[in-house]
C-alpha cells in the first residue's frame, strides 16, 4: 500500500510521534495503521501515543526578541490543563522553544520538530519526554518568526502567557527609542484584537461578505433600496474603524486614534515610524475545549 501524506498525516495526529518518524513505521509496515501505531508504541513512544488523543487546549504563548529588536519570535505551545501550564518545567521548556525559533528558520512545524535539542535528541524527542513525564498531551500548535529588512519589533504577553503579541514598525528609530510606545500598541492589539493594520490591508473577500451582510440588514430593516448602497457605505466605514488597528481609538486616551498616537510618538523623537506588520496568539483559540474545574484538574494529575 502506498504510504500517503494524509496516512502520515493521520497517524501522527492519532500518536503524536514526529512525522519522520510515522513515514518510517508506515513504510515500515507497508501502510498499516493498526501495526504503525503498535510498531511506534514499541520503539518508545507508547506514553505519547496514549495521551495524543486527549484535547490540548491549554497552554502557552510566548515571545523572543533579539537584543536590538530586529528580529522577533512567537510560539503557542499547548497542555491539556491550566495546570499543567503553569508548571515551572513546561514554561521553561516553551521558553526554550521561543528562542529555537528566534534563532532558526525552520517554515513548518514538522521541520521545527527535527530540530536538535541538545543531549535530549530531537525537539520531537524532548517533547516526547515531557508528555511522558508530566502526563499530558502537549503540543506545539503554531509559531512564526520576524525578521523583515528595516523593521523594529515589539511585543506585549497578556494573562501569564495567555496572549502574545508581536508588532512590526517600520522606522530608522532603535528599539529602545520605541519601545514603550510600540508596548502600548502591542497592548491595543491585544484587548481590542483588530483584524487589519489599516483599510489597505483589508482583505476584499472580507470586504464583499460585510458588505453583502450589511445589505441585507439594511433591506430587513425595511429601508428604501435606492438608499441602501449609501448606509452600507457609511456603516463598513464605521465597522472598518473597529476592525483596522490604526483607526481604532486608543485604548489609553480616547481622544486619540492609535495612528495619532504613533504619529505624536514619533515626531517626538524625530523620526518616522509605520506599523507593518502586526500577529496576535491567544492560547487555544479556534480548539473545542471542554469544560473542567479546578478539582477534577488536580485529581487527573494526581492519576497520571
Amino acid at each position: 500500500m502506498e504510504v500517503t501524506a494524509s496516512l502520515v498525516k493521520e497517524l501522527r495526529e492519532r500518536t503524536g510521534a514526529g512525522m519522520m518518524d510515522c513515514k518510517k513505521v508506515l513504510v515500515e509496515t507497508s501502510g498499516d495503521m493498526d501495526k504503525a501505531i503498535e510498531l511506534l508504541r514499541e520503539k518508545g513512544l507508547a506514553k505519547a501515543a496514549k495521551k495524543a488523543g486527549r484535547v490540548a487546549s491549554e497552554g502557552l504563548v510566548k515571545l523572543a526578541f533579539a537584543a536590538d529588536g530586529k528580529t522577533a519570535a512567537a510560539i503557542e505551545v499547548n497542555s491539556e490543563t491550566d495546570f499543567v501550564a503553569k508548571n515551572e518545567e513546561f514554561v521553561e521548556f516553551v521558553n526554550v522553544l521561543a528562542d529555537k525559533v528566534l534563532e532558526g528558520d525552520s517554515d513548518s512545524v514538522e521541520s521545527f520538530l527535527t530540530l536538535s535539542y541538545g543531549d535530549e535528541g530531537s525537539v520531537q524527542d524532548a517533547l516526547n519526554a515531557k508528555i511522558a513525564k508530566i502526563g499530558e498531551n502537549l503540543n506545539i500548535r503554531r509559531f512564526q518568526k520576524f525578521a523583515a529588512p528595516g523593521v523594529v519589533y515589539v511585543g506585549y504577553t497578556h494573562g501569564n502567557g495567555k496572549i502574545g503579541v508581536v508588532v512590526g514598525f517600520e522606522t530608522e528609530a532603535s528599539v529602545d527609542e520605541i519601545h514603550a510606545m510600540g508596548r502600548d500598541v502591542a497592548m491595543q492589539v491585544a484587548s481590542m484584537n483588530p483584524k487589519f493594520i489599516d483599510e489597505s490591508a483589508v482583505d476584499p473577500e472580507y470586504l464583499e461578505s460585510e458588505k453583502k451582510i450589511l445589505i441585507q440588514q439594511a433591506l430587513n430593516e425595511g429601508k428604501p433600496a435606492d438608499i441602501v448602497e449609501k448606509m452600507v457605505t457609511g456603516r463598513l466605514k464605521k465597522e472598518l474603524k473597529e476592525t483596522c488597528l490604526v483607526e481604532q481609538k486608543f485604548v489609553k486616551d480616547g481622544e486619540l486614534s492609535v495612528k495619532q498616537y504613533i504619529d505624536n510618538s514619533a515626531k517626538a523623537i524625530g523620526k518616522t515610524v509605520k506599523v507593518v506588520e502586526m500577529v496576535r496568539y491567544e492560547v487555544g483559540e479556534g480548539i473545542e475545549k471542554k469544560e473542567e474545574n479546578f478539582a477534577e484538574e488536580v485529581a487527573k494529575q494526581m492519576n497520571n
